[in-house]
């Protein structure tokens, strides 16, 4: 699938979603965001699809915003700001609320809205050569509570602030200190690192896996908000499954499972 700067593939259990528009480092207009989420909805459909990874074209960034170069395109109006907030928001809530996991793959620059995309995945994987930003203190622009909220939650209020405050640009070293990514790897052997790594996480069952995401996601939320029953009803999907009878005669037989997600 190429379509609206964004491509798509599926290579075996894992599908791959691209930001490809390298002209502009990857940054996204309106109708890039509609097409994210189309993908995105494929790939949860699809029950051969197991593991979903995120990543940027053409060598020299991950994602870096939004595209200001379409704003005459797409308008300024505040009713035209309005819709794009509504895809990007849309599109980005599938891929946090994505029942099977995620990883960002990420390679270059990875600048504010690259972070907050790479913060919808369960794993961020980055190259050795990438950079990490967020230079809204140069421009001006402000920051709504929920993206903050989200960075304090991994990196703490601290290195938060820090990124903002100084806008400057961190080597991936220094955002792996301060757990904004979870690995760092050799630039030449980042793809083929993610694709092993993605496979190996797809021959795990999905089911439990599913249960899990939904327990941090719930946790994430305030108290009254959690939905703890839900959480309960996977854990017991799980332990009802044929996945779990799988995994309890491979384990007795000394062989590797085999999932199929029921």
């Amino acid at each position: 699938m190429n379509t609206n700067n964004m491509l798509s593939e599926k290579r075996g259990p894992v599908g791959h979603i691209i930001f490809d528009n390298p002209a502009r480092l990857n940054a996204v207009y309106g109708a890039m965001w509609v097409t994210v989420a189309e993908i995105l909805e494929d790939f949860q459909n699809d029950n051969d699809i197991r593991v979903v990874v995120v990543s940027g074209a053409g060598g020299r960034a991950f994602m870096s915003g939004r595209d200001i170069t379409k704003l005459a395109e797409e308008g300024e109006t505040p009713e035209a700001q309005e819709l794009y907030n509504s895809r990007s928001n849309r599109a980005q809530k599938l891929l946090l609320n994505m029942p099977k996991p995620t990883i960002a793959m990420i390679r270059g620059y990875c600048i504010g809205g690259g972070i907050s995309l790479g913060l919808k995945c369960d794993t961020r994987i980055s190259s050795e050569k990438s950079s990490f930003a967020i230079t809204a203190s140069k421009l001006g622009v402000g920051y709504d509570y929920d993206g903050i909220s989200r960075l304090v939650a991994h990196i703490g209020p601290s290195f938060a602030k820090e990124l903002f405050y100084t806008a400057r640009q961190f080597s991936a070293q220094e955002a792996l200190d301060m757990k904004l990514i979870n690995r760092l790897v050799p630039d030449n052997v980042l793809e083929e690192y993610v694709q092993k790594y993605a496979e190996n996480i797809a021959a795990n069952a999905p089911l439990t896996m599913q249960a899990v995401k939904q327990s941090v996601l719930e946790d994430l939320k305030d108290p009254d908000d959690r939905d703890v029953a839900l959480c309960d009803r996977l854990v017991d999907i799980c332990n009802s499954s044929e996945d779990y009878t799988e995994g309890r005669r491979a384990f007795m037989e000394k062989r590797q499972p085999v999932f199929n997600g029921r």
